[in-house]
Protein backbone atom coordinates (compact mmCIF):
# COMPACT_ATOMS: atom_id res chain seq x y z
CA UNK A 1 0.00 0.00 0.00
CA UNK A 2 1.79 2.96 -1.23
CA UNK A 3 0.69 6.26 0.10
CA UNK A 4 -0.56 8.56 -2.49
CA UNK A 5 1.34 11.80 -2.81
CA UNK A 6 -0.67 14.91 -2.23
CA UNK A 7 -0.27 17.35 -5.00
CA UNK A 8 0.05 20.92 -3.91
CA UNK A 9 -1.44 23.27 -6.39
CA UNK A 10 0.02 26.60 -7.39
CA UNK A 11 -2.91 28.44 -5.85
CA UNK A 12 -2.36 26.81 -2.46
CA UNK A 13 1.36 27.61 -2.67
CA UNK A 14 0.57 31.26 -3.39
CA UNK A 15 -1.92 31.34 -0.52
CA UNK A 16 0.64 29.74 1.81
CA UNK A 17 3.36 32.24 0.80
CA UNK A 18 0.97 35.20 1.11
CA UNK A 19 -0.50 34.28 4.50
CA UNK A 20 2.84 32.95 5.76
CA UNK A 21 4.52 36.26 4.95
CA UNK A 22 1.75 38.23 6.65
CA UNK A 23 1.86 35.92 9.70
CA UNK A 24 5.63 36.19 9.90
CA UNK A 25 5.41 39.99 9.66
CA UNK A 26 2.82 40.13 12.45
CA UNK A 27 4.92 37.82 14.65
CA UNK A 28 8.07 39.92 14.09
CA UNK A 29 6.10 43.10 14.83
CA UNK A 30 4.78 41.71 18.12
CA UNK A 31 8.19 40.42 19.17
CA UNK A 32 9.87 43.77 18.47
CA UNK A 33 7.08 45.67 20.21
CA UNK A 34 7.29 43.39 23.24
CA UNK A 35 11.06 43.75 23.40
CA UNK A 36 10.88 47.53 23.04
CA UNK A 37 8.31 47.90 25.81
CA UNK A 38 10.12 45.43 28.09
CA UNK A 39 13.36 47.39 27.76
CA UNK A 40 11.49 50.67 28.24
CA UNK A 41 9.82 49.37 31.42
CA UNK A 42 13.18 48.15 32.76
CA UNK A 43 14.78 51.55 32.14
CA UNK A 44 11.88 53.35 33.80
CA UNK A 45 12.13 51.10 36.86
CA UNK A 46 15.85 51.83 37.11
CA UNK A 47 15.16 55.55 36.81
CA UNK A 48 12.44 55.30 39.45
CA UNK A 49 14.88 53.55 41.78
CA UNK A 50 17.53 56.25 41.39
CA UNK A 51 14.94 59.01 41.79
CA UNK A 52 13.65 57.42 45.02
CA UNK A 53 17.21 57.27 46.33
CA UNK A 54 17.71 60.92 45.40
CA UNK A 55 14.44 61.81 47.11
CA UNK A 56 15.51 60.07 50.31
CA UNK A 57 18.85 61.92 50.23
CA UNK A 58 17.08 65.24 49.68
CA UNK A 59 14.66 64.56 52.53
CA UNK A 60 17.58 63.84 54.85
CA UNK A 61 19.29 67.04 53.69
CA UNK A 62 16.07 68.95 54.31
CA UNK A 63 15.91 67.65 57.88
CA UNK A 64 19.55 68.60 58.47
CA UNK A 65 19.00 72.07 57.05
CA UNK A 66 15.93 72.61 59.24
CA UNK A 67 17.97 71.64 62.29
CA UNK A 68 20.74 74.00 61.16
CA UNK A 69 18.21 76.82 60.75
CA UNK A 70 16.96 76.26 64.28
CA UNK A 71 20.54 76.29 65.59
CA UNK A 72 21.36 79.50 63.71
CA UNK A 73 18.49 81.26 65.50
CA UNK A 74 20.51 80.91 68.72
CA UNK A 75 22.90 83.92 69.01
CA UNK A 76 25.60 81.96 70.88
CA UNK A 77 25.69 79.25 68.22
CA UNK A 78 25.70 81.86 65.46
CA UNK A 79 28.67 83.67 67.02
CA UNK A 80 30.63 80.42 67.42
CA UNK A 81 29.75 79.39 63.84
CA UNK A 82 30.98 82.72 62.47
CA UNK A 83 34.24 82.45 64.45
CA UNK A 84 34.92 78.89 63.24
CA UNK A 85 33.98 79.24 59.59
CA UNK A 86 34.63 82.89 58.73
CA UNK A 87 37.62 83.66 60.99
CA UNK A 88 35.77 86.20 63.13
CA UNK A 89 37.17 86.68 66.59
CA UNK A 90 36.24 88.15 69.94
CA UNK A 91 38.09 91.14 71.32
CA UNK A 92 41.62 90.09 72.28
CA UNK A 93 41.27 86.72 70.58
CA UNK A 94 43.81 85.55 67.98
CA UNK A 95 42.62 83.31 65.13
CA UNK A 96 44.97 80.58 63.90
CA UNK A 97 43.78 78.61 60.89
CA UNK A 98 45.27 75.15 60.35
CA UNK A 99 45.21 73.68 56.87
CA UNK A 100 43.56 70.29 56.53
CA UNK A 101 45.18 69.50 53.16
CA UNK A 102 48.32 68.14 54.85
CA UNK A 103 46.36 65.15 56.14
CA UNK A 104 45.10 64.19 52.69
CA UNK A 105 48.61 64.54 51.17
CA UNK A 106 50.01 62.13 53.74
CA UNK A 107 47.29 59.61 52.93
CA UNK A 108 47.97 59.91 49.18
CA UNK A 109 51.71 59.38 49.63
CA UNK A 110 51.03 56.12 51.48
CA UNK A 111 49.16 54.74 48.48
CA UNK A 112 51.85 53.86 45.96
CA UNK A 113 51.05 52.92 42.38
CA UNK A 114 52.46 49.43 41.86
CA UNK A 115 51.42 49.00 38.21
CA UNK A 116 54.83 50.07 36.89
CA UNK A 117 56.62 47.67 39.23
CA UNK A 118 54.27 44.83 38.25
CA UNK A 119 54.85 45.57 34.56
CA UNK A 120 58.66 45.50 34.89
CA UNK A 121 58.50 42.33 37.01
CA UNK A 122 56.31 40.56 34.47
CA UNK A 123 58.68 41.57 31.64
CA UNK A 124 61.66 40.17 33.55
CA UNK A 125 59.73 36.97 34.25
CA UNK A 126 58.81 36.62 30.58
CA UNK A 127 62.45 37.14 29.60
CA UNK A 128 63.59 34.45 32.04
CA UNK A 129 60.94 31.96 30.86
CA UNK A 130 61.77 32.66 27.21
CA UNK A 131 65.48 32.24 27.85
CA UNK A 132 65.02 28.91 29.66
CA UNK A 133 62.71 27.58 26.93
CA UNK A 134 65.19 28.60 24.24
CA UNK A 135 68.08 27.05 26.19
CA UNK A 136 66.05 23.84 26.66
CA UNK A 137 65.50 23.51 22.89
CA UNK A 138 69.26 23.60 22.22
CA UNK A 139 69.93 20.45 24.22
Amino acid sequence: MAMAKKRITKASKRRLVFFGTISLGVIVYFITSFTYYAVNIYQLKQEEKTLKEDLNILKADEKNLKVEIEKLKDPDYLARYARENFLYSKDGEIVIKLQQDTQTKNIDSDKMDYTYIIFIGSMILLFIVGYTVKKGKRK
